[in-house]
């Protein structure tokens, strides 16, 4: 039996934990991946003993990398094209919003590393070392949070540095970086090759521990929005349904929400911005633009 083969970041808890085990539900090798060795040991068993039985021989595998920074971005790229093993579903769950500014080693403010560099970094490494099948389909997460953005749409900071000028604003850091992710995954849709497909994803607004976690204002605003959350098992339907539907969702490089295709923000739509975006952080990443 030929299985496909699916890669979900950030497999520790939440989402990424949940969509890990409903794909080897469906069949799939699943690898994981988390910053956490002994949570990601734990999952990876976890999926492990749920695959014998009705999914005996679906292949469970995970690694280790901190995505925030690049070069772990680039070796986690390194060692799944190693594996040998084409990647039908690569699903970019990783993500945080980090309450302070600070920069990463590669000069990026976290949140923007995180949620927009990383999906965009290992999604090219993994098409240009060859790892993505044909007609491979990447999911990332979203927000609908991404309409509370704060970009200068004649100017965008792609890096977030700018953040470190003036008030910190957790929520609206988390909320441009998602913006920009949508964009540049937007503009990576147009470009990729092939029957490559690229999804945004958004959950909603789904009980798990990110905002708790989180720290800051966020934190602290977590008893309220657990009102109106709903539960982990909603919350991945979408991502799941971008990543196994029979026949691929259109349109490619749009976005999703209870799994259908819904409005982002209008300046989600804006192909200018998009290509302005991609263009400078490609740039900044020091990948070739597709």
């Amino acid at each position: 039996m030929n299985r496909k083969t699916a890669v979900v970041t950030g497999a520790t808890a939440g989402l990424g934990r949940a969509l890990a085990r409903r794909l080897v539900e469906h069949g799939y090798n699943v690898t994981i991946v988390g910053r956490d060795e002994r949570r990601t040991a734990q999952v990876a068993d976890e999926l492990a003993r749920s695959a014998r039985g009705d999914q005996d021989g679906v292949q469970i595998s995970r690694h280790l990398a901190d995505l925030v920074r690049q070069e772990e971005v680039r070796a986690l790229a390194d060692v799944l094209a190693d594996a040998g093993v084409g990647i039908d579903v690569l699903i970019n769950n990783a993500g945080a919003a980090f309450d302070s500014f600070a920069t990463t080693p590669d000069g990026a403010e976290r949140t923007y590393a995180l949620n927009h560099h990383a999906p965009l970094l290992l999604t090219h490494e993994l098409l240009a070392n060859g790892s993505l099948s044909g007609d491979a389909r990447i999911v990332n997460m979203s927000s609908f949070l991404e309409k509370r953005a704060r970009l200068v749409v004649a100017d965008p900071d792609v890096v977030g540095t700018s953040w470190g000028d003036r008030r910190y604003s957790q929520t609206q850091v988390y909320a441009t970086s998602k913006l920009l992710a949508l964009v540049a995954a937007a503009e990576t849709a147009r470009r990729a090759p092939g029957a490559i497909k690229v999804y945004n994803a958004d959950p909603g607004m789904v009980r798990t521990g990110f905002t708790s976690n989180a720290g800051g204002p966020m934190r602290l605003t977590a008893p309220l929005f657990r009102l109106w959350s709903i539960s982990i098992e909603q919350g991945i339907q979408t991502p799941l349904w971008l990543a196994t539907a029979d026949e691929p969702p259109g349109p490619n490089g749009g976005f999703f929400a209870r799994s259908h295709p819904a409005a982002p923000s209008a300046r989600a739509l804006d192909p200018a911005l998009a290509r302005e975006v991609y263009q400078r952080t490609t740039a900044f990443l020091g990948i070739p633009p597709l």
